[in-house]
């Protein structure tokens, strides 16, 4: 059978975005963006708490939590900040291989979930593997609790700074997104859930979120637009990196300031900003990216564009933690699940720009018959990358169920972009 031309995926693509813009949605207590809620050129994607739990019981600490979440909250919108989310992240809640645990485990979390969602609060467990096992009834265990929870997290580690590449649970981690793409609508359950690879405590984005030691708190932020007016008004790599360098220190001083107060007054540890400018439908890093190269995403130059955003992220004179990386994810990224859906490029390119960026292989929208070897090839990759490069990097793949390479795919999740299923090799 003779595929569809590169026009009639642009053409297709087209009629779908058209018509989802005018389609509500929403996934538990996501929202759509909006910009009215601020006053400043970007949003405050998360404040994540970490918090430790006594059992996954602990609904004392999980209260105690969010009434932080909800002051802190407060304080970045007397300030004229936007904070479109807040996130609780446990220590491990390290899954029991099968049985009465695992079952008691998952009500735990069950219970926890109809909690934090109650106040609009998202919750990460952690990793629930952190060693090289291979449990077989991991994969459905896990798709089951995805299924059953609305606001709840939660990943596999496939890399370690002591170990290396975790080769058995990368495998049960792709096991683990075919499964979850099965068992909830669309396969979207896969947008909580992700391989971590050499990812450390105190990450404030999810899936890969946890905490260790006392009460903390971290920011990640939705700041692509700030990186878009640096480059648009810079003649060449060098003045765009001293200029991005000028903004955002500019503009983030101030949101650190409030987080150490709030520090001081709360008696929790602050972490730091994950730098990391996460896009979103109306913030594209894509658009950044070609507003520097003057080229579609994924031409020539894209690679030392996203070199150039990393080399400022990790140079900042703030406090910084977390991936302080550039993310690419497909799905959520308007202009990059464009650019994906005509062909400009593929997961391997893609794997190739997390040589120089902060992520990895992230929400990229894959045939729902995607072999299980080719999904644990994909992502041993991003953890031989992680060990290699020495950084943070995390595979959340979207195994579409139904649909094969070149298919439009339509989500209900109001944070996810609609586009077209890439290839897997």
């Amino acid at each position: 059978m003779i595929g569809p031309s590169r026009h009639e995926f642009i053409a297709a693509l087209s009629t779908v975005l058209l018509a989802s813009l005018d389609r509500p949605g929403a996934r538990g207590s996501a929202r759509p963006p909006t910009r009215s809620a601020g006053t400043h050129p970007f949003r405050i994607r998360t404040v994540t708490a970490g918090v430790r739990l006594d059992s996954a019981a602990d609904m004392r600490t999980i209260e105690s939590a969010i009434s932080f979440l909800d002051r802190t909250r407060k304080a970045y919108a007397d300030g004229g900040y936007e904070v479109q989310t807040i996130r609780i992240a446990t220590q491990p809640l390290t899954s029991p291989a099968r049985g009465v645990a695992a079952d008691r485990l998952l009500a735990d979390i069950q219970a926890l979930d109809r909690a934090a969602s109650q106040h609009g609060v998202l919750v990460s467990v952690g990793p629930l593997v952190r060693d090289d096992s291979a449990d077989p009834g991991f994969p459905d265990w896990v798709a089951g609790l995805i299924a059953a929870t609305r606001n709840v997290s939660c990943s596999v580690t496939v890399a370690s700074p002591g170990y290396g590449i975790h080769d058995r649970a990368a495998r049960v981690a792709a096991a683990a997104m075919a499964a979850i793409a099965q068992a909830t609508p669309g396969g979207e359950g896969n947008f909580r859930f992700a391989a971590a690879a050499n990812c450390p405590a105190g990450i404030p984005f999810f899936p890969v979120a946890y905490h260790e030691g006392a009460d903390a708190f971290a920011l990640g932020l939705e700041s692509a637009p700030i990186v878009t007016a640096a480059f648009a008004e810079a003649r060449g790599r060098r003045a765009a990196q001293a200029r991005l360098k000028t903004l955002l220190e500019a503009e983030l001083g101030p949101v650190q300031a409030i987080a150490m107060a709030a520090a001081r007054r709360e008696g929790r540890r602050y972490l730091g900003i994950d730098a990391s400018p996460a896009p979103g439908k109306d913030a594209s890093i894509g658009a950044a990216v070609e507003a520097l190269t003057h080229t579609p995403f994924g031409g020539a130059s894209t690679l030392e564009a996203c070199a150039t955003i990393t080399d400022v992220l990790k140079g900042l004179a703030l406090r910084t933690c977390g991936y302080s990386g550039l993310m690419l994810p497909v799905l959520e990224d308007p202009v990059l699940a464009r650019r994906a859906a005509e062909r400009r490029f593929t997961v391997r390119e893609l794997l190739l720009y997390s040589s120089v960026c902060g992520t990895g292989l992230d929400v990229v929208p894959l045939p729902g018959d995607a072999p299980l070897d080719v999904l644990a090839a994909l992502v041993g990759d991003v953890a031989a990358l992680a060990v290699k490069l020495h950084k943070p990097l995390s595979a959340r793949l979207f195994p579409i169920p139904g649909k094969a390479a070149g298919d439009v795919v339509q989500f209900t999740n109001p944070f996810l972009t609609d586009s077209v299923v890439m290839p897997a090799e």
